[in-house]
């Protein structure tokens, strides 16, 4: 049998399994699909629409689990319908805070063998990257073409590979290791189900006007000569790296002209700088040299792509390759260590 070339596999994982209790086997996921039905609907007859079944095949499964169980799951009260005893309650309560607490890893899972499938059966399969942004990164990726990416902020992108709603992230924490960084950074690197690879080193800073003639070198010069800011949006690195920055120097973003405007890309915000609409803004050099721009450093910082530990590795690695060949080729990027 073969999979159709066009036709990638799809592939829903749910909670599954049995409770055993004595002598009886009782299905979960049967189980929890009556009891929600059940509850949703208030009557038997309802809930066996629901499930697919006959009224009388859905009363045969509740009295094989209440015989299962030992205890009396369901009540029919005259006017008030058909409902779930204080066990029936509990238990459908037990098995949906189980179903809750499984679904992100079920998730992930499943984006997991969906790839494997889709290499085990040579069907083309693309896989979703959330991911801040970067220049070199992008311009790799348009080149590979095996994904479909998303740009958003770190924090967000973190989140989305975590809530198994993309299969890998691309993120950044500024000077500091993700571990440091709080949630979400520090629960993923933590979190043996996913593994986190440094693809590169960037440098950062901030992007002046050519010549740099405000002389802007610090956030204190930014409040002290009331240059407009450009800043990146909530969630990103960068943003959050410039946030640290102020706090350590004892300045409210209050005290920053243009904190509130935000752009998301370093090109966006080098552009806007480039134009003459604003006087500086914390990025990427590569984006400054692209843009003709003045640049201040003020760091290096690793950016980490993230997985599922299951996710098989193959296309991912193609793209790390593909970055190392090229880290050195613009400015303000090197090999992950190999900074002083």
């Amino acid at each position: 049998m073969t999979t159709p070339a066009d036709e990638t596999p799809l592939v829903e994982l749910g909670l599954g399994g049995s409770l055993r209790i004595g002598r009886a086997r009782i299905a979960v996921a049967d189980t929890v699909a009556l009891l929600q039905a059940i509850a949703r609907t208030r009557s038997v007859q309802g809930a066996a629409t629901e499930i697919g079944l006959s009224y009388r095949a859905a009363w045969e499964r509740v009295r094989t689990l209440e015989a299962g169980i030992g205890h009396q799951l369901v009540r029919k009260t005259r006017g008030h319908g058909t409902t779930l005893t204080e066990t029936g309650a509990a238990l459908h309560e037990a098995l949906s805070i189980a179903a809750e607490g499984l679904a992100l890893p079920l998730a992930r899972e499943a984006r997991a063998l969906q790839s494997r499938l889709s290499t085990l059966l040579a069907v083309p399969g693309r896989l979703t990257l959330a991911a801040s942004h970067d220049p070199l990164l992008m311009e790799v990726l348009s080149a590979w073409g095996g994904a479909d990416i998303a740009v958003m902020g770190s924090r967000d992108a973190v989140v989305r590979l975590m809530d198994g709603r993309a299969d890998a992230a691309g993120f950044h924490c500024g000077a500091i290791g993700p571990a440091a960084a709080g949630p979400p950074f520090a629960d993923l690197v933590a979190d043996p189900a996913f593994r986190v690879r440094p693809l590169f080193e960037r440098e950062q800073g901030l992007l002046v006007a050519a010549g740099n003639p405000l002389g802007l070198v610090t956030p204190m010069d930014l409040r002290a000569r009331k240059a407009r800011f450009v800043n990146r949006q909530k969630g990103s690195g960068t943003r959050a790296w410039f946030d640290r920055l102020l706090a350590e120097a004892g300045i409210a973003p209050g005290e920053i002209v243009g904190y509130g405007l935000e752009e998301f890309t370093h090109q966006a915000v080098a552009a806007v700088i480039a134009s003459g609409a604003a006087d500086a803004g914390l990025g990427a050099r590569a984006a400054a040299e692209r843009f003709g721009l003045g640049f201040v450093s003020v760091g290096w910082e690793v950016y980490c792509l993230a997985t599922s530990a299951s996710l098989p590795g193959d296309g991912l690695d193609r793209v790390q390759a593909m970055l190392a060949a090229r880290v050195g080729e613009p400015a303000g990027y090197r090999l992950p260590g190999t900074g002083g």
